[in-house]
C-alpha cells in the first residue's frame, strides 16, 4: 500500500479536493504552489531557524520509568507538550504562516476546537505582524476560556460559532464561509490534516518533525531507530500523522490510533468516527466522516474540544481502511483516569487530549521488552477546569 498522497489529493481512495468553485482558485494556487515554495532553501532556513529558537525543538523523548514499571513495558513520552504555546499545533502554524507570507497573504483565518491551534496561529501571525480572526465554537469558548484570553491577548480576534453544536465542525463551516466571502487577501490556516487537498498533505509534512525526531532520539536510546509501537490521539489527526509519518512503511510498528469514545460508541455521545461513521465528504474532503442515512453530518461529543471533530483526515481513513493502523477508542472517564495516572505516577499533567492516548495502555497487548512511544500532544493547562470540577466530585 503507498501512504502518500497521489497527484490528485487521494490516499488511496480518501482525500481530494471538493470546494465551492468561488474557492477553486485559491486552492489550485495552493496546490500548485505550496510544495516548491516548502523546498526552497529560502523557506527551509527560516522554518528550521524558527523551529529551534522559537517553538523550541527538538522536543524531549522522556523514558517515563514509574508509568514503565506500572505496565512492565518501556514507554517513552513525544514531548510534544513542551513546544512553545503548549502543543504540537505550533509546528505546523509555524510552516503556513512562511507559505502565507510567500504568497503575500496578509490576513489569517483559522477554526479551533481546544484553542491550541487558535493559540498558535494568533501566536505566528502576532510574530509576523498579520491579522488574525479564529473561529470557536461558542461551547468552546466557554470550556477553554484560559486559551481564549491567550488568543485575545495576542491580537486576535475571536469569533463565536453559534450554529449547530457550537464546536470545532461549526467553527470550521464559519471560517470556510469567511474564506468564500473573501477569497482574495485571505489565508486559511487549517489546523489539522483535514480539509481539501493540499492541506491534509501541507499539515502532515510540518508535523512530520514529530517523527523525525523520534528516529533519532530512539536510535540513542534505545540503539533502534524505530519503537515497537506508537501511539496517539486522533480527531481530525495532525498529531498522530506527525508521530506516524516516518514509519508509514515500516510495519515492524504497530501504528495505533485513539478516538474520543465520549460516552460509549452505542451512545448519542461520542466522536469515535472510525466506529461510527461511514465514507462521505466532510469540509472539502472523502473521509470517514458521522451522518445519518440522509447524509446530514451528525453532531459529535466528547470532554475534549480538540477531538470533538465529526470526521478524520483522508490519510487516518486510508490507514484505517487499509488496516495500517489499528483505531481504539477511549471514553471521557478513561481518558480522565489516564490524565490522572500520568500525573501522579510522572508529574506531568496532560491535555485532555493526549490522554486519550494514555487511555490505550488499558487496552492493548503488551510486552516486557518492547518499547512503546506515546506522542503527548499537549499540555493540561488550558484543561484544568475541567480537571478541578473532577476534583470537587
Amino acid at each position: 500500500m503507498n501512504y502518500t498522497v497521489d497527484k490528485n489529493g487521494f490516499y488511496g481512495g480518501f482525500g481530494g479536493a471538493f470546494v465551492p468553485e468561488m474557492l477553486y482558485h485559491n486552492v489550485k494556487e495552493l496546490q500548485d504552489n505550496y510544495i516548491k515554495i516548502i523546498e526552497s532553501q529560502v523557506f527551509q532556513k527560516e522554518f528550521k531557524a524558527l523551529l529551534k529558537d522559537y517553538v523550541g525543538r527538538p522536543t524531549p523523548l522522556y523514558f517515563a520509568k514509574r508509568l514503565s514499571k506500572k505496565y512492565q513495558t518501556n514507554i517513552f513520552l513525544k514531548r510534544e507538550d513542551l513546544n512553545h504555546t503548549g502543543a504540537h499545533k505550533i509546528n505546523n502554524t509555524i510552516g503556513q504562516i512562511l507559505i502565507a507570507k510567500h504568497m503575500g497573504k496578509k490576513r489569517i483565518i483559522a477554526e479551533t476546537g481546544a484553542g491550541q491551534h487558535g493559540v498558535a496561529t494568533a501566536t505566528v501571525c502576532a510574530l509576523m505582524g498579520l491579522e488574525c480572526i479564529v473561529y470557536m465554537g461558542e461551547i468552546d469558548i466557554n470550556r477553554q476560556a484560559p486559551n481564549v484570553a491567550r488568543m485575545q491577548m495576542l491580537g486576535a480576534e475571536v469569533r463565536p460559532a453559534k450554529s449547530g453544536s457550537k464546536t470545532l465542525k461549526d467553527a470550521t463551516n464559519e471560517a470556510i464561509y469567511d474564506w468564500i466571502a473573501n477569497p482574495e487577501n485571505t489565508y486559511y490556516l487549517i489546523g489539522s490534516v483535514v480539509g481539501p487537498h493540499p492541506y491534509p498533505d501541507m499539515v502532515a509534512r510540518f508535523q512530520s518533525i514529530i517523527s523525525k525526531e523520534m528516529k533519532t532520539q530512539l536510535q540513542e536510546k534505545t540503539g533502534r531507530d524505530y519503537p515497537d509501537k506508537i501511539i496517539a490521539c486522533v480527531g481530525g489527526g495532525s498529531n498522530a500523522a506527525g508521530a506516524f509519518y516516518h514509519y508509514l512503511n515500516n510495519k515492524k510498528v504497530t501504528l495505533i490510533a485513539v478516538e474520543a469514545d465520549g460516552l460509549g460508541a452505542k451512545t448519542n455521545k461520542t466522536a469515535a468516527t472510525t466506529q461510527v461513521g461511514t465514507k462521505g465528504i466532510i469540509h472539502g474532503s472523502l473521509t470517514y466522516l458521522m451522518q445519518n442515512k440522509e447524509g446530514q453530518i451528525t453532531e459529535p461529543y466528547s470532554i475534549s474540544a480538540g477531538l470533538d471533530y465529526p470526521g478524520i483526515g483522508p490519510l487516518h481513513a486510508h490507514l484505517f481502511f487499509s488496516k495500517r493502523a489499528t483505531f481504539l477508542g477511549a471514553t471521557d472517564n478513561e481518558a480522565v483516569e489516564a490524565a490522572f495516572e500520568l500525573t501522579q505516577l510522572e508529574g506531568i499533567i496532560p491535555a485532555l487530549e493526549s490522554a486519550h492516548a494514555l487511555a490505550a495502555l488499558k487496552k492493548i497487548e503488551l510486552n516486557k521488552n518492547e518499547n512503546i512511544v506515546i506522542n503527548l500532544s499537549g499540555r493540561g493547562d488550558k484543561d484544568l477546569t475541567t480537571y478541578i470540577k473532577i476534583l470537587k466530585k
